[in-house]
């Protein structure tokens, strides 16, 4: 991929999906086995799901051109954190992992006009959130 490039252009939905390709890509760079992308059930959607040693780890990337509105992890509020808990539970469920240890972490992703993009991974950023 080629760095310095202009993300002025891109689409919201287009710099979501940049975001979540680089955010797969620094995962698989460490060690993550990716096993869904954009899972959707009845509950609603989660951007990846991944093998980290045995824990399926939830993730959720959130893309910005700039932190200008804020820094994009801040984007991960109560109501989608309630939200990514009951598609994590269709998940588990669904692929009869419900006995695995799981997490959820978020990957903020800054992608700033002629810069390399800057990738920030925030490793069990919250817990379960009830309903």
């Amino acid at each position: 991929m080629r760095w310095g490039r202009a993300y002025a252009g891109l689409s919201q939905k287009q710099l979501g999906r940049l975001g979540e390709k680089l955010g797969a890509r620094f995962l698989r760079r460490r060690g993550y086995r990716i096993i869904a992308r954009n899972y959707t059930c009845l509950a609603g959607e989660v951007d990846l799901v991944a093998l980290d040693e045995d824990s399926v780890v939830f993730v959720e990337v959130k893309t910005r051109r700039d932190d200008a509105a804020g820094h994009p992890e801040d984007a991960v509020n109560f109501r989608k954190r309630r939200q990514l808990t009951s598609v994590a539970k269709y998940f588990l469920l669904e692929t009869g992992n419900q006995h695995r240890p799981c997490r959820f972490d978020v990957i903020a992703v800054v992608l700033k006009d002629g810069c390399k993009p800057e990738v920030e991974h925030f490793l069990d950023a919250f817990g379960p959130t009830p309903r």
